[in-house]
């Protein structure tokens, strides 16, 4: 089990502006001074507050888990927009939106309410900040989706820590082998699983296995790797972090 986390709620008005100005700290293991904010424009809602908390508690197991016990979260806050009730929280220090490392805000156009941390740099280098939703804060349905709250947290902080890039891809879902065998995009190659279609005539859709396109070599348009829920390999957490079994190499 991970040392106990330290939660701090700090209640501050929320800036627009965006920095590269982060305080996180790395001491013994522990992530210290992670920064959550809140946007002003997301409405008030106390379970966003809790499921933010139980996120964290979720993360820093996984993570310690997932890092073979090399690294935890030690401390976070919580910035609270100055339009919500005034309760027992303490005054903002240093922290501010604009060193926020996460962000609760509204769904982009783009992204609607994936999570997704802000990349523009090359591999190893640190993201700006992590997207999260008020629906995926407060909307369990989404857990069926992306997975638990928890490991997409770490998914995404190694996205911002560390620089790595997902080991999937929408763009190219699967590729030829030097064997012409035809392969999801995944990380292990060894993770087992379907590939499946959904066809639809009229009203009447069904699940289907893939055809292959003729013209690509490939499998059809719209296919997708559908992975088994217990594997007997460890899979990159960079992959799919809802599955049982995860690793994380970076440092």
């Amino acid at each position: 089990m991970a040392p106990k986390n330290i939660f701090a709620f700090v209640l501050v008005f929320c800036f627009f502006a965006k920095s590269e100005c982060s305080i996180v700290k790395l001491n013994n293991g522990g992530y210290e001074d992670i920064v959550i904010a809140i946007n002003p424009n997301v409405k008030e809602d106390l379970l966003i507050l809790k499921n933010i908390e139980e996120m964290v508690k979720e993360a820093t197991d996984f993570l310690f888990d997932a890092t073979d016990k090399k690294f935890y979260i030690r401390g976070v806050k919580i910035l609270i927009p100055k339009s919500w009730s005034k309760k027992n929280y303490g005054k903002p220090k240093t922290e501010t939106y604009d060193k926020a490392d996460i962000i609760i805000a509204e769904p982009t156009m783009q992204h609607a309410n994936d999570p997704y941390t802000q990349q523009y740099g090359k591999c190893g280098d640190p993201g700006k900040y992590i997207h999260l939703t008020p629906e995926f804060m407060t909307d369990d349905w989404l857990i069926s989706a992306y997975g638990p709250r928890g490991r997409v947290f770490v998914h995404e902080w190694a996205h911002l820590r560390w620089g790595v890039f997902d080991e999937y891809s929408s763009d190219n879902p699967f590729y030829i082998t030097g064997n012409s065998n035809v392969e999801a995009t995944r990380c292990s190659a060894a993770i087992l699983g379907e590939n499946k279609i959904q066809k639809c005539q009229g009203t009447s859709c069904k699940v289907a296995p893939c055809d292959p396109d003729p013209k690509t070599g490939l499998f059809e348009a719209g296919c997708l790797f559908v992975p088994e829920q217990f594997q007997s390999v460890t899979e990159s957490l960079m992959y799919m972090q809802a599955l049982p079994s995860v690793s994380i190499t970076k440092a």
